[in-house]
């Protein structure tokens, strides 16, 4: 295998061993990435130097005989709407494309300390806000499985990049989505963890509102569950600018592994290529000796209306002049779109959502007691043909209700992989979504790899 194919444990263990260095590792991501990103625009600055630098950081801890970090010499991409010391946190806009950041996000330091070595930023839509990946600053981003399908959003780059060996994970946010569905329609493995798992902060810019606090995480995409445990881990250490941060063991107690299969949350429409992937995720796990019972799940409509108030709420109060000054077409759709379905809520309305969210998460922390595991849908549908939303966005809406409801309750949910189909817009990949309770990713882990060794390997796609 190329370099650039290895997973990050690999390409760890092969550094420690001596069958590689860590700036061999570096050259062959950045010639990854020059070769195939003009097809896909999944990278929207690259950061040639500083990784070669970083990678030649680590090979210098090695021949010194030292210990390497658990991410050591691993290629990563990080999000444009994270601090990277020295780039610009647009967050996809073009009002934003001189915000540099003069510190690291707690994340990416993080990241850095564990010897990661970030080779480019990512693109998102702008403000973030969307299951697709366009801005007028950054261009259009493409899925390399297939240019006719979403490469998912917001974090669109991250997953399409990874996806394409550009790098053995790409961070991502979620506060509706944003990790799960582009490592849904990119084929990969992909965690939105727990409030307060993985620290944030970006100096760059004001503390976000209430609604954000509570739903808004960092997590990783990549090609293997152990990726996803190795990074995680990695970004979740303890940093004391996130006051949200919990310092929780990464390993919970013993559980037994009883897993709920939901296949159509409150009477969603499900497609029967879901409903294929959501009954082959579960009779894997049934084959790795899990107990699986198809029921019905807690809440997910109710949550998600709420969810997108709160969020309706902080965009309306502090981003509407932002938006106005960036006339973004497709952000701007979105935005008229979404309140459409939920207006603005008054003092009384947040006040009542805020109310809710702690009856909601009594209800789902009960069923998750009971069945460690849920197993649902990520979408409705398989992957949406790309910018979907701009034709039709209601149905776009309503294929995410179980994405959009989950945040409101700070838990955490997984996209795993489980194979490809033929769509009607063409090849797609598909996978489940694996919902456990707060501060249990482990749980997720687990069942992922039970999953994951009972599918097709994932291979590094080229566009």
């Amino acid at each position: 295998m190329a370099l650039w194919e290895l997973t990050g444990t690999k390409i760890t263990e092969g550094i420690n061993r001596g069958d590689f260095t860590a700036r061999e590792v570096c050259e062959a991501t950045l010639a990854r990435l020059e070769a195939v990103n003009p097809a896909i625009n999944a990278v929207v600055a690259r950061c040639d130097e500083e990784a070669l630098e970083a990678a030649d950081a680590v090979d210098a801890v090695r021949t010194r005989g030292e210990a390497l970090g658990s991410m050591a010499g691993v290629p990563i991409t990080i999000k444009e709407n994270v601090d990277q010391r020295g780039q610009a946190t647009t967050n996809g806009l073009k009002i934003q494309k001189d915000l540099i950041a003069e510190s690291d996000s707690p994340l990416v330091a993080n990241m850095r300390a564990e010897g990661a070595v970030i080779v480019g930023r990512t693109n998102t839509p702008a403000f973030s806000l969307r299951w697709f990946t366009r801005n007028g600053l950054r261009g259009h981003t493409k899925n390399p499985h297939n240019p006719g399908i979403t490469p998912g959003g917001s974090s669109g780059g991250a997953a399409s990049a990874t996806a394409a060996g550009i790098g053995a994970m790409g961070h991502g946010s979620d506060i509706g989505g944003s990790i799960r569905y582009p490592a849904y329609a990119c084929g990969l493995q992909g965690i939105r963890p727990t409030l307060g798992r993985v620290p944030a902060r970006n100096a760059s810019a004001p503390d976000r509102h209430i609604g954000a606090q509570l739903m808004a995480v960092s997590g990783p995409h990549a090609r293997s569950v152990a990726d996803l445990r190795v990074s995680l881990a990695a970004m979740a250490a303890p940093d004391l600018q996130d006051p949200w941060y919990m310092p929780v063991p990464m390993h919970g107690p013993a559980y037994s592994k009883r897993a709920a299969l939901c296949i159509a949350p409150e009477g969603m429409e499900v497609h029967p290529l879901v409903e294929a992937a959501l009954r082959a995720a579960a009779e894997r796990l049934t084959d790795a000796g899990w107990d699986v019972v198809e029921t019905e799940s807690p809440p997910f409509r109710e949550p998600a209306r709420l969810q997108a108030q709160l969020w309706l709420a902080e965009m309306d109060h502090a981003t509407r002049p932002a938006f106005e000054r960036e006339a973004d077409p497709d952000a701007m759709h979105v935005f008229a779109e979404m309140q459409k379905l939920t207006a603005p809520p008054d003092r009384g309305d947040l006040l009542d959502a805020l109310q809710a969210r702690v009856g909601f998460l009594r209800d789902w922390q009960l069923f998750l007691d009971q069945y460690p595991v849920l197993i649902c849908p990520i979408s409705g549908e398989p992957p949406f043909p790309d910018l979907l939303d701009l034709e039709d966005f209601p149905r776009v809406m309503a294929a995410q209700l179980t994405q959009v409801g989950l945040p409101l309750m700070g838990l955490p949910g997984m996209s795993v992989y489980t194979g490809r189909a033929a769509t009607d817009a063409g090849p797609a990949p598909m996978g489940a979504q694996l919902i456990a309770t707060r501060f249990r990713e482990d749980i997720l882990f687990d069942a992922a790899e039970a999953i994951e060794a009972r599918s097709k390997k994932i291979e590094v796609v080229t566009p």
